[in-house]
């Protein structure tokens, strides 16, 4: 019921945009004396806020055409180097680039596509020969496909790898920490040639009793029960996946906007002030944010359950108690993989010290191979997007690659 519920006022909404758009074009024409004096110029930019808000969206695209190589633009064709029934690899080629360092960035699996860290791409493209996970939407893959829960999670990270190859640098994006971590720890154990030259994880759940958020709080104050009754649902007729269990991308939505509400409601205020004004450039800005971080996915109901469980309500990893295939997870395997953990002061999601847990958890990695970067004044999402990330957190991260290439 609350899937179809949502369906429900999905389609009215976008009926509504449809029509707050039509409005906008009508009293924006220049034929339309309410164009130039009255209450035109504001209400039809109330009603254009509102379009953009209610209007439906579906997956983004990358769009990254080019990038920027000693001064020339270098064309990026994307390829799909490895499909699988819940996500793929797709591989950013430079056209003509030298042999840089391969890196595999771990995409969120928590409501959003990969294109959410389209910023972390781009930076990144110059300097090196980038992989991306892209995860499919669970409403779109059949419950005839099978299931999908954190150990296939790892077992994934794992064939990624290895389809890439030995003297691959990894990069774990947030929730993926975890599952990239205990891939580490499995490919160290079986000496695996693929294993990771480097770990980089930003702003990574590793230990939630570190600095616990508002986001760790709901995780632990209700028992596992709670979240398979109230925010696990089922995939509506309509799609590929009708009848798979799933935790929807709009709930994932509605609990990041409750958290920022204010701010969010003060960004929409600003997109207002700026149409108004006709100042199109920061309003466009604006609607881009909003187009990405509205674009959400489902996740299936198992792997979702499975990870309130074991990352935020058993603190089974840092605990030495995180089990991959029925087989215990061993920190101190990891001997020659280089782990940087990098957090944001001001980091609302993750909070400062979770990350960094992963460093001391490693015992068995020489303190050469470790490292710990804060970035001051930092929230979550500045971690790996933003003028910081590109300018201050990038670099740090460059830097540890070149050490241990």
């Amino acid at each position: 019921m609350l899937y179809d519920a949502y369906e429900v006022q999905r389609s009215l909404l976008a009926g509504a945009s449809a029509f707050a758009n039509a409005s906008v074009e009508l009293l924006n024409n220049p034929a339309n004396p309410f164009a130039y004096f009255g209450g035109g110029p504001g209400l039809a930019s109330a009603l254009n806020v509102f379009a953009h808000a209610s209007a439906p969206r579906g997956k983004p695209k990358f769009n990254l055409p080019f990038t920027e190589i000693d001064g020339k633009q270098v064309p990026i064709v994307e390829q799909i180097e490895c499909r699988k029934t819940f996500g793929r690899l797709k591989h950013f080629v430079r056209e003509g680039a030298g042999n840089d360092p391969k890196l595999l960035i771990i995409a969120p699996m928590s409501g959003h596509f990969a294109t959410l860290l389209r910023g972390t791409v781009e930076r990144m493209l110059p300097g090196h020969d980038v992989y991306i996970t892209d995860w499919r939407d669970a409403r779109n893959v059949p419950v005839s496909e099978g299931h999908f829960d954190l150990d296939d999670y790892i077992d994934y990270l794992i064939a990624f790898l290895e389809h890439i190859g030995p003297g691959t640098h990894m990069l774990a994006v947030c929730q993926p920490s975890v599952p990239c971590y205990a891939a580490a720890c499995v490919m160290a154990a079986d000496e695996n040639p693929a294993r990771p030259k480097t770990l980089t994880m930003m702003g990574g759940p590793i230990d939630t009793r570190e600095a616990p958020t508002a986001v760790n709080t709901l995780a632990t104050e209700r028992p596992l029960s709670w979240f398979e009754s109230n925010v696990v649902a089922t995939v509506p007729f309509q799609y590929p996946g009708a009848g798979r269990k799933v935790y929807p991308g709009f709930m994932q939505l509605a609990g990041f906007m409750s958290m920022n509400l204010g701010n969010h409601l003060k960004s929409h205020w600003e997109m207002y002030k700026h149409l108004v004004e006709g100042d199109d450039e920061s309003a466009d800005a604006a609607k881009d944010f909003y187009d990405e971080y509205r674009s959400v996915c489902d996740m299936t109901a198992e792997f979702y359950l499975q990870t309130v469980r074991e990352v935020f309500q058993e603190h089974s990893l840092p605990r030495g108690k995180f089990d991959h295939r029925g087989k215990r997870i061993d920190p101190g395997a990891i001997t020659d993989i280089g782990i940087l953990a990098i957090e944001g002061e001001r980091d609302d999601i993750s909070g400062v010290g979770q990350t960094k847990a992963a460093i001391t958890i490693s015992t068995g990695l020489p303190e050469k191979h470790k490292k710990y970067y804060l970035a001051e004044t930092v929230g979550h999402y500045g971690i790996f997007n933003g003028g910081k990330w590109r300018t201050i957190i990038a670099p740090v991260v460059e830097d540890w690659i070149r050490q241990h290439n």
